[in-house]
């Protein structure tokens, strides 16, 4: 060991050693602090993912809704039920696009999360979407 340093150089754990500061340079700028970043892209639906599946969801709504409520002749059941085919799509679409951004169903885990499947609220809602399908196709079919 020198005779001009410091006798003890150890460091104990989590202890961070003396840094010396940087000199300012003139006519450059002072150092600044460091900020970190998050460089991955927040996991959310887009303006543009959203919009088809929106736009689809509306007009397959409105076809199915204006042969229910205005009793057209008879080709208001195929237009109601060309209208569930097409907000079909895009919950189809809406389920793919959550899926890409890491939503799931309700009840289930993320993927990777290790958690646990909650089966009773999964069915739940399984129970609930089935019903509202049967009672809309039983509707159109009841315009027959």
């Amino acid at each position: 060991m020198s005779p001009d340093g410091p006798e003890d150089q150890s460091l104990t754990p989590g202890e961070l050693p003396d840094v010396p500061e940087v000199p300012e340079v003139p006519g450059l700028p002072a150092p600044e602090a460091e900020v970190e970043v998050e460089l991955r892209p927040q996991r959310r639906l887009r303006i543009w993912q959203l919009a088809p599946i929106v736009t689809l969801a509306a007009i397959g709504s409105l076809m199915f809704a204006f042969p229910l409520a205005f009793q057209i002749g008879d080709g208001g059941a195929v237009v109601a039920m060309l209208g569930l085919l097409i907000s079909g799509c895009a919950v189809g679409w809406g389920m793919t696009a959550a899926r890409r951004v890491g939503y799931t169903w309700p009840g289930l885990p993320a993927r990777g999360s290790g958690a646990r499947t909650d089966w009773r609220v999964a069915a739940l809602y399984a129970v609930v979407c089935v019903t509202l399908v049967v009672l809309a196709v039983w509707r159109v079919a009841r315009l027959r």
